[in-house]
């Protein structure tokens, strides 16, 4: 029995009093500085007046915006979210060109000096802002819709259970709240909505804008045909090295190469880009050669060179199951005479369908891969699905953290095996990643949360 004495008490009273006020103190000056830049990014678009294109919907938003800001940064001066600067918080940062200041109050009075300088001394502003607007509880995205009026919003695709449902009372209320953002586009503006994608089409309707599809569907104003993996032949073996598909828009056609990526995702994400493209004068061409020449997004399918002469597929920037069924089908379609390796850890926000889907996806899993390794409590239920469906316990593979995986995974890999890496941010499943990369000392350059805030954790 532990017996506490009436000082100790007391110091522990005190201590949590403290405690309490700190966290009051905290989001205090969190709102207070969240009304001062959110006033100081209105002031500025109604002082410089740059066209707003928003990028909404469930998945593929950043990978969206990068690829519209890759192919109008080489004619127009533009300025895209960072990485996913996408809350009440990033959209105005990335108004007023900072990045955050962390826990840091020093830098967020300095990001507030400068915004103020922005709106009262005359400086040169970008023509364009990409601005990428996401939603992971209720009122997130009424919030900044209430302000921000997007000239040209661009809906991505929606999946049957979305990210962060956990926080919203069912799929509608969350495809309702991406809604604000679309009821907010200009009347004389237009709406890019998924044309293969039923709720981002229904979203796309409630709008005043023009509207205009995009994706594989034959009525799409712009869409792809005919994509194929591309593969480089060596004397030995055939290694895959990105995707190739032919872009029609209105009158013109352009072929487009995607180096480095793998599946559709990355052509839906370039689509909406050529669009743009045209509206600003830019030859569809120009705008695929911009599309190739660019870095892909980190953590969204790329493809890696690994240990042993072996392919790594990085999809760690998050997961959601349309994407881990998406990455699955991928690694299935991949042509190669190694093995299949799929590591996955949990799908996070995915609340009362938590069970229910990491099941299914172990289903899935089964006839997409040989061996099977997976990263975390959930991922317990992809074990269960994939013995279920036929594959054998000696190819299943569980850990509880990612830095428990890579030690067997490279010793089980061999030359030209093919591994799909993917799970939600929050696994830290890029650090299996890592230890894969033939070049580990290009991980900063290659890989998601390489920072020294995320490295620390």
């Amino acid at each position: 029995m532990i017996c506490v004495t009436v000082d100790q008490e007391k110091n522990i009273k005190n201590a949590t009093a403290h405690l309490k006020e700190n966290f009051v103190m905290k989001n205090i000056l969190k709102k207070i500085v969240l009304s001062i830049i959110t006033l100081e990014a209105r002031l500025v678009l109604r002082k410089y007046k740059p066209y707003v294109i928003a990028v909404t919907g469930n998945i593929g938003k950043t990978s969206t915006k990068d690829a519209v800001f890759s192919v109008l940064s080489g004619d127009i001066s533009v300025r895209a979210s960072q990485k996913s600067f996408n809350s009440d918080f990033g959209v105005p940062l990335t108004i007023l060109g900072e990045s955050t200041g962390w826990g840091n109050f020093m830098a967020w009075f300095l990001i507030i000096v400068r915004g103020a300088e922005l709106i009262f001394f005359k400086e040169d502003y970008p023509e364009v802002l990409v601005l990428e607007v996401g939603a992971d509880t209720p009122g997130d995205i009424k919030k900044i819709a209430a302000w921000l009026n997007p000239d040209m919003t661009i809906v991505t695709q929606f999946q049957e259970v979305p990210v962060h449902i956990e926080f919203f009372k069912n799929r509608e209320d969350l495809i309702a709240e991406k809604g604000y953002l679309v009821k907010s586009t200009k009347k004389d503006g237009t709406v890019l909505y998924t044309a293969d994608d039923h709720d981002s089409h229904e979203l796309a309707k409630t709008s005043r804008a023009s509207l205009v599809g995009y994706g594989f569907h034959p009525q799409a104003t712009i869409r792809a045909e005919g994509t194929h993996i591309l593969y480089q032949e060596t004397s030995e073996k055939e290694i895959p090295v990105g995707m190739i598909t032919k872009i029609l828009c209105e009158d013109e056609v352009a072929t487009l190469k995607l180096p480095g990526v793998l599946g559709e995702a990355p052509v839906y994400a370039a689509l909406p880009a050529f669009y743009i493209a045209k509206r600003f004068g830019i030859p569809l061409g120009r705008a695929a050669h911009f599309l190739e020449a660019t870095p892909k997004t980190k953590g969204r399918m790329r493809l890696l060179q690994g240990i042993k002469n072996t392919t790594v597929i990085d999809d760690t920037y998050n997961s959601s199951p349309k994407a881990a069924i998406h990455a699955l089908k991928n690694l299935q379609k991949v042509e190669t005479r190694g093995k299949k390796i799929a590591v996955l850890g949990d799908m996070l926000d995915l609340g009362k369908f938590t069970t229910e889907e990491h099941y299914k996806i172990g289903k899935e899993v089964y006839t997409h891969c040989h061996v099977l390794f997976l990263v975390g409590k959930r991922s317990l239920e992809i074990a269960e699905g994939a013995r279920d469906a036929g594959m054998k316990e000696e190819n299943i593979f569980h850990y509880d953290s990612s830095t428990l995986v890579s030690e067997d995974l490279k010793n089980l890999l061999e030359e030209e095996d093919v591994v799909l890496v993917k799970g939600s941010q929050s696994m830290r499943m890029e650090k299996i990643v890592a230890d894969l990369l033939e070049k580990p000392e290009e991980a900063e350059l290659l890989l998601v949360r390489q920072e020294k805030e995320w490295l620390q954790k």
